[in-house]
């Protein structure tokens, strides 16, 4: 019954893709022609090794359709575009895209929308944040984070960026050790999304400046592609390490809580706050005997200048205390 309804979606999907996203396709094609096809299968090991993925049929009772989620995938795009904000003028501004990848655990979704709220409450008016999440709670309120997604988000990005401002692409989810995000929300039919996958959306959209974050298992085998002028490149882990903090049992991963809660509510240098998180992680794998993840950084020429242009413009406002997201409840959509 769920093969018959995934190739039944895998085709509707199709037919509705090509009439939406029109003014996408000849990016995607050649995306998709540019770098190696993505996978269907999910990634095997997640962003905490000893949590078991959920990939079971989440998808709540009382929630619309998958036909009228992807149908309506659009409009929830072009409100999120809508709803970034005026640039503010004079000074570089910096736009954050969260991705949270997996459906099947709250926790990305927790760090995705908390990452979009720190951002806005704590560094001003010229930081501006757009979520894609996988999550059942939030169906109606907030766009998929599938490759489609990326790329259209990117393309909104791209328009209303000016050619001084920072993207930071934030990304939270299970990885595998051949360097492959989870992209899933059961049982939409969605292209996962390997290293070379994400550096090829990225290199089809021209951002002068852009901070990219991995936050899963084995990211650090990321760094290889996306390095760069211009790039700085944060992971949680090494290339062969896992990292951990996710499963049911979490409200935030460790990379989360350390970089986002802890260091980043206290500096609003990018690389410091990376340094410090790395330290606070080693201290809790120690602590729970576990084998150390070795977060990676790669600076590329040019961004730290860049960033600390950006940090001149803003007054940090108070620490923002992390709540996990409460669930909402689902709702036929219009």
């Amino acid at each position: 019954m769920r093969n018959a309804l995934t190739l039944a979606l895998v085709f509707a999907a199709g037919v509705l893709l090509s009439t939406w996203w029109s003014g996408q396709s000849a990016t995607l094609h050649a995306v998709r022609s540019a770098v190696p096809a993505a996978t269907s299968a999910p990634a095997q090991s997640g962003t905490d090794a000893d949590a078991p993925i959920d990939n079971g049929d989440r998808w709540p009772d009382k929630a619309p359709t998958p036909e009228q989620v992807l149908y309506a995938q659009p409009r929830l795009m072009r409100q999120a575009l809508d709803e970034l904000g005026p640039r503010v003028p004079g000074k570089p501004n910096l736009y954050l895209l969260a991705f949270a990848g997996d459906g099947g655990e709250d926790v990305f979704r927790n760090e995705a929308e908390y990452a979009a709220q720190l951002f806005k409450q704590r560094f001003g008016a010229s930081t501006h944040s757009l979520v894609l999440e996988n999550n059942p709670a939030s169906l109606t309120t907030h766009p998929l984070a599938s490759w489609s997604n990326l790329d259209a988000a990117l393309d909104g990005l791209n328009k209303a960026m000016q050619p001084d401002d920072i993207l930071l692409l934030y990304v939270s989810s299970h990885g595998s050790e051949d360097h492959e995000l989870l992209v899933d929300m059961d049982p939409l039919p969605l292209d996962q999304i390997s290293a070379s996958d994400l550096a090829g959306i990225l290199a089809l959209h021209p951002f002068k400046w852009k901070v990219v974050v991995i936050n899963a298992c084995y990211s650090g085998g990321f760094v290889p592609p996306l390095r760069g002028p211009g790039t700085l490149v944060l992971t949680a882990a090494r290339s062969d390490r896992s990292s951990f903090g996710c499963g049911s049992d979490s409200d935030i991963t460790y990379f989360g809580k350390a970089w986002l809660v802890d260091a980043l509510n206290h500096s609003d240098n990018f690389v410091d706050a990376f340094h410090l998180a790395s330290n606070d992680i080693a201290s809790w794998e120690q602590q729970d005997k576990l084998t150390p993840s070795v977060p990676q950084i790669d600076i590329g020429s040019g961004i730290q200048n860049q960033l600390a242009l950006w940090r001149k413009g803003i007054t940090p406002g108070p620490p923002v205390p992390f709540q996990p997201t409460l669930p909402t409840p689902s709702k036929r959509m219009p």
